[in-house]
């Protein structure tokens, strides 16, 4: 079995590995780090949770540890799709530099422009970035990218359904033609084919599994839902969810539960908390500090449920998630594998729970497709209540029944008729006749209100 002394790494770094616990690597690590040190671009393809971010950071730590930075110019460039994976590769750089001097800079939204400048004037050996940031500081004249040496693409396939494909391939013509491509993705979409045809020269292939498998270490089920009234289905699939949590204990040390759209992650989050569930919000719209509170809360332990948008399904390193619940079948089926990935990390066990409406079906039918089994079905936990027959119904007496009288006419100039009104209603009860004839008010003809025995005496 290989070990990480056997791959030629710095004996600094290796250092640094001992240091944290390692000793293994991944296949994908296996796969990618000797092709990586040898200067030759790198194309993997692997399921999240794998160990990508140590199959790149290691052998670019190895290679710039020789040579210094110069202002402005980063050596080497790591372009992630969002905030948290950047922040997450980041502090990978430190866990394996710590005895070596090279820099870093991250360059993310949420943080001030000055104090990013005033790393990059100093000069940055490894600069963390996502693209819209890095195009930002490139257009305002403080980044020169033409220094790179090594760069990276991470999660190429969250870029694709970001929309960021047009920023990489601008990112991709600002560096030099020379420059050491390493290349990760999870799935390879025929856009990302296209992109590692035009910019990788000869690339190792190393894809370690099946494309966009789940991680055989998950137990998957999903509970079909059907809400009893659509005013009600979204609080009742609340209840489900409730319902989940609570189905599974003290097994639940800690979830992350995915909504497709914001507004329900906030939502979910508030009446999750109303319910005494300790429970936080994570996704795009919230601020950048916030964002962080809540994912070092949710490492820490301090947190247990972290209700997120897709924004966090990638990027988020907490090997020891338990849970996994997708409050949405997400719409592209990929995102599942993604987000499942979260837990059963590291060879441990996980477990993920999918709630389906009828609306999602066509989506959970591709997730299907795409990992290429059934996933089980689960009983729902919530207990439909009885429909009521018509035998428990309550009765609705005859008043109840009859319209209530308009009280339109008042007894004063109406004498005559009342009169007449009262001599029919004295008339009809001493007949003992039981029938009322609804509808036609004092214009009642006074031989309708007779029996038919009655009218042939009369």
């Amino acid at each position: 079995m290989t070990k990480f002394s056997d791959l030629n790494l710095n004996p600094k770094v290796l250092k640094a590995i001992d240091e944290a616990g390692y000793e293994t690597p991944t296949p994908i690590q296996a796969g990618a780090i000797p092709p990586a040190l040898e200067g030759k671009d790198v194309l993997g393809i692997a399921q999240t949770g794998t160990g990508k971010t140590a199959s790149f950071t290691l052998p670019m730590i190895t290679l710039l540890a020789r040579g210094r930075a110069r202002a402005r110019m980063p050596r080497s460039l790591v372009l992630c799709p969002t905030r948290e994976l950047a922040a997450q590769v980041a502090e990978n750089f430190d866990t394996y530099t710590k005895h070596l001097k090279l820099t870093k800079a991250l360059l993310i939204g949420g943080v001030s422009f000055k104090e990013q400048d005033a790393l990059i004037d100093k000069g940055v050996d490894v600069l963390i970035a996502t693209p819209g940031r890095l195009l930002d500081h490139f257009e305002r004249g403080k980044l020169l990218l033409t220094g790179v040496q090594v760069m990276v693409v991470d999660e190429a396939d969250r870029m694709l359904d970001m929309g960021f494909i047009p920023d990489i391939e601008r990112i991709f013509s600002l560096t030099p033609f020379t420059r050491q491509t390493l290349f990760f993705s999870a799935t390879m979409a025929p856009e990302i084919e296209r992109i590692t045809n035009t910019f990788l020269s000869a690339p190792a292939r190393i894809e370690v599994a099946r494309q966009a498998t789940a991680s055989e270490t998950i137990e998957q089920g999903v509970v079909m839902f059907k809400g009893s009234r659509r005013d009600r289905e979204a609080s009742e699939k609340r209840k489900v969810l409730r319902a989940l949590i609570d189905a599974e204990g003290e097994k639940c040390t800690n979830a992350i539960i995915f909504c497709n759209r914001k507004t329900d992650v906030d939502i979910c989050a508030k009446s999750l908390k109303k319910y005494g569930y300790n429970a936080a919000p994570i996704h795009g719209d919230l601020e950048q500090s916030q964002r962080m509170k809540t994912l070092d809360g949710f490492r820490d332990g301090s947190l247990r449920l972290l209700i997120a948008s897709d924004v966090a399904a990638r990027g988020l390193d907490v090997p020891s998630v338990s849970h996994v619940f997708n409050f949405d079948v997400p719409g592209h089926a990929e995102d599942y594998v993604h987000r499942i990935g979260r837990t059963g990390r590291a060879g441990r066990e996980g477990k993920a729970i999918t709630i389906c409406t009828p609306r999602d079906e066509k989506a959970l039918d591709a997730v299907e497709k795409l990992i290429q089994k059934e996933i089980p079905r689960l009983e729902n936990p919530v207990k439909k209540p009885e429909t009521k027959t018509s035998e428990d119904a309550p009765a609705t007496s005859s008043d109840d029944r009859k319209p209530k009288p308009s009280g339109r006419k008042s007894d004063s100039g109406k004498k005559s008729s009342g009169s007449r009104a009262g001599s029919r209603s004295s008339s009809r009860s001493d007949r003992g006749s039981g029938n009322t004839v609804v509808g036609m008010g004092d214009h009642l003809p006074s031989f309708i209100a007779l029996s038919f025995e009655e009218r042939r005496a009369g």
